[in-house]
């Protein structure tokens, strides 16, 4: 049964967030509020949280200009998972995974489900991994970005969490560089 092995000593993680939206700003930004509120709830660090515009480039620009970043361990980001025309945060991400990490989206739609039903369909919740860093991209709703943390990555996030977690792998994330 998962747990936390409080014998262990908690690892703080550096976490950048990553609004995508045409219309927010840092001060109406609802679900980057909602996730740095979590995130340093939770014990971890904000190191960077910028928006950018639905813009399949803009996206893809700050990505690897985090993944290049050796003081980010993980970025999130919310907004630009849906279907419409706009919607391109899975292109992006997808266009730097080095690995992609398919059971994020699977387990956060089942979850999803549980809530709203067949409406789980229209998210295209995403995650992988590109040089050494996570990547979640999440819906641009506050409850959607509480539920993925809550229910997800702050438990992956913790390296306590037992039977394993996504922070004990990652010395190992980029071991095929060596």
């Amino acid at each position: 049964m998962p747990r936390l092995d409080e014998s262990r000593p908690f690892l703080p993680v550096q976490i950048a967030l990553l609004t995508v939206s045409d219309t927010r700003s840092l001060a109406d930004d609802k679900s980057g509020g909602t996730l740095a509120e979590l995130v340093t709830r939770d014990g971890h660090h904000v190191a960077r949280r910028e928006i950018v515009k639905d813009d399949q480039a803009a996206i893809e620009a700050q990505l690897r200009t985090w993944i290049a970043d050796p003081e980010i361990d993980v970025v999130i980001s919310t907004g630009g998972t849906g279907v419409t025309g706009r919607d391109v945060t899975p292109e992006a991400f997808q266009a730097v995974y080095e690995k992609e990490i398919p059971g994020f989206g699977e387990i956060f739609r089942w979850l999803s489900w549980q809530k709203i039903g067949t409406s789980t369909i229209q998210s295209r919740a995403t995650a992988g991994v590109a040089h050494g860093t996570y990547l979640f991209a999440l819906p641009g709703s506050p409850s959607a970005c509480r539920d993925a943390w809550e229910d997800i990555l702050k438990h992956q996030l913790d390296n306590r969490f037992r039977p394993c977690n996504l922070v004990e792998l990652m010395p190992r994330l980029e071991e095929h560089r060596r």
